[in-house]
């Protein structure tokens, strides 16, 4: 890769173009154009990480890693142009597209006060589209499209129906805050902490020569202007303080939610399977809920972090949609509305299936049966009552394992877990790993969401926010209210219901099923993965630990649990087994 501006493919870039807002803001975006005059249809993204910072000088090493597993990356582009999660302008431009990237409020070379996912943000983003549409350059049809933070804000920006918004594709997207990232099942995770500090502050506007250079074209990523710290620190959000003041269900994050019922344009919704924790749960739900009549729905297996929106397959994926969408043409609409990747217990692609539903409308919902005493779990409950115990913070839990299985056995979907337990404290977090192991007893790990070795799925409980929606939930996704909180009685035996998100894997035969409830975060025992910038160590829970001491104090949390088994307290795994069409 050359050090000069130049990209690869002839196109016209229009730097810093002025986006005026309602209350005297400009926010600034970078226009790539076709080398020809005229109008073209739009492909848009609004980002939280700098429009003007290349991913493969901002992440150098997500970037190498992407390039291991997808070298098509680099291929056919100068890469200098690819910011964070957002396209790539020099694969789009000469398809006869306009890309425009656009720096968020507080962010990059734009003005303004940082607070993610907020009201204000989403109108901006509804107004940069208005924007874009009346420009010369545009024919007003604007699609939508970027990964994770990118991905996210478009549930939010499709709910105001802005007016040219011709389509969307969230790529990796949650679109509950509350329950996709800042409190899994009522636990509070700590994402957002390491993430603020290492990801976004690093790329405020304000600070000039002391933030980042863009290497290739030699513009100051941060703006020209400098600001002092204290500047600085006003003009930012803090977003882990923001969420731990708001531990339930309320108007803060109804303000941030996806709006169903106002999400109408063609959608797109692409997740992985390793995103759980954050982004997949968001894909299934915005395909299952939002109220547009065209929407698809594909899942992927996870390659890297990031590589798969930009392998050659994804990429194709992305236009045969937008030439649909946004220029009426292709044949997206033969598209089957929901795409699999099927995965092996060795993490390999067996079949990317064609569906009609989500979930599979053949699923064949299976109990397994928690037998304590053997710590297995069988296909009819024990015939008398049982009891076991472990301690709150021992990693090891309780783990319950299933007898080989006597064929290849096809597991896709949500699963859902049936406890009845009780604490020795009033209050007790549930942590559930489904997870695979070979005849010989060796754990078969997964490639997660940026944690290379993952259980197959998980799910998460805090006792004490155990209600339920009623009419939100479904035998297989319990739907928790998060509207009060409800303290035990120590001793007493409850009655809990655990959503364990989607997951696909293919169980050989003569392989074991396995179910770990513990008190903390899974760890699979192995030497540890550092991720990126944060320094986070990654054991097996990616990148979203629960860990903060202050909310889940030892007093209460370090307890001793007891799972009760058989009669009428039948603690199960619901599994969702499909058998071969």
């Amino acid at each position: 890769m050359n050090e000069g501006p130049e990209p690869v493919v002839p196109m016209r870039i229009l730097f810093d173009e002025p986006i005026p807002m309602d209350d005297g803001i400009e926010l600034r975006a970078n226009v790539f154009l076709p080398p020809e005059e005229g109008a073209y249809p739009v492909v848009l993204a609004v980002t939280n990480y700098a429009k003007d910072l290349p991913f493969c000088q901002g992440y150098p090493e997500s970037w190498e890693a992407a390039l291991l597993v997808a070298p098509e990356l680099g291929e056919r582009t100068s890469g200098k142009y690819i910011s964070f999660e957002a396209v790539d302008p020099e694969k789009w431009v000469p398809h006869g597209y306009a890309v425009v990237v656009v720096d968020a409020r507080g962010v990059g070379r734009s003005p303004g006060v940082i607070d993610s996912f907020s009201p204000r943000e989403s109108k901006d983003y509804h107004d940069v589209i208005e924007w874009a549409a009346v420009q010369p350059w545009s024919t007003g049809k604007i699609g939508t499209m970027g990964m994770s933070y990118l991905a996210v804000s478009q549930w939010l920006v499709a709910g105001r129906q802005a007016p040219h918004h011709a389509g969307m594709i969230a790529w990796e997207a949650w679109n509950d805050m509350l329950r996709m990232l800042s409190y899994h099942g009522g636990i509070p995770s700590t994402f957002y902490r390491s993430w603020s500090d290492s990801q976004v502050r690093s790329v405020q506007h304000g600070l000039g020569s002391r933030g980042y250079r863009n290497r290739f074209t030699g513009r100051l990523v941060s703006g020209d202007v400098e600001l002092s710290q204290e500047e600085l620190d006003a003009n930012i959000v803090d977003p882990y303080v923001q969420v731990m003041e708001h531990p339930l269900d309320d108007e803060f994050y109804e303000l941030r939610k996806a709006r169903w019922d106002r999400i109408t344009i063609p959608l797109l919704s692409v997740g992985s399977w390793g995103s759980v924790g954050v982004h997949l749960r968001g894909n299934t739900e915005g395909f299952m809920h939002a109220a547009s009549t065209r929407k698809w729905l594909a899942i992927r297996q996870s390659r890297g972090t990031f590589a798969g929106m930009y392998t050659d397959d994804g990429v194709d994926l992305q236009r045969r949609f937008f030439d649909f969408v946004l220029k009426g043409g292709g044949d997206f609409a033969s598209q089957p509305p929901v795409q699999l990747d099927i995965r092996s217990a060795r993490d390999d692609v067996v079949e990317r299936r064609a569906e009609q539903a989500w979930p599979l409308a053949r699923t064949r919902w299976t109990k397994l049966y928690l037998d304590v005493e053997n710590l297995a779990l069988t296909d009819q409950p024990p015939a008398g009552e049982q009891a076991g115990s472990y301690k709150g913070f021992d990693k090891a839990g309780l783990t319950f394992l299933t007898e080989p299985m006597a064929e290849d056995t096809e597991i896709l979907g949500p699963q859902a877990v049936k406890l009845w337990a009780s604490s020795s404290t009033t209050d007790a977090d549930f942590f559930v790993s489904l997870r695979l192991f070979d005849p010989d007893g060796e754990e078969m790990l997964f490639h997660g969401m940026a944690d290379p070795n993952v259980p197959i799925t998980n799910g998460w409980l805090r006792a004490s926010q155990r209600k339920l929606d009623e009419a939100k939930s479904l035998p297989y996704r319990p739907y928790l209210s998060h509207d009060t909180v409800q303290p035990l009685f120590p001793g007493k035996v409850y009655e809990l219901d655990v959503e364990i998100w989607p997951t696909s894997v293919v169980v050989p035969a003569g392989h074991r099923l396995g179910l770990t409830i513990a008190g903390v975060d899974f760890d699979h025992g192995r030497e540890p993965v550092l991720w990126g910038k944060s320094g986070l160590e990654l054991r097996g829970a990616s990148i979203w630990p629960h860990v903060d001491p202050l909310r889940r104090p030892a007093a209460v949390y370090d307890n001793e649990v007891t799972l009760y088994a058989g009669g009428d307290r039948a603690s199960h795994l619901l599994a969702a087994v499909v058998p071969p069409k």
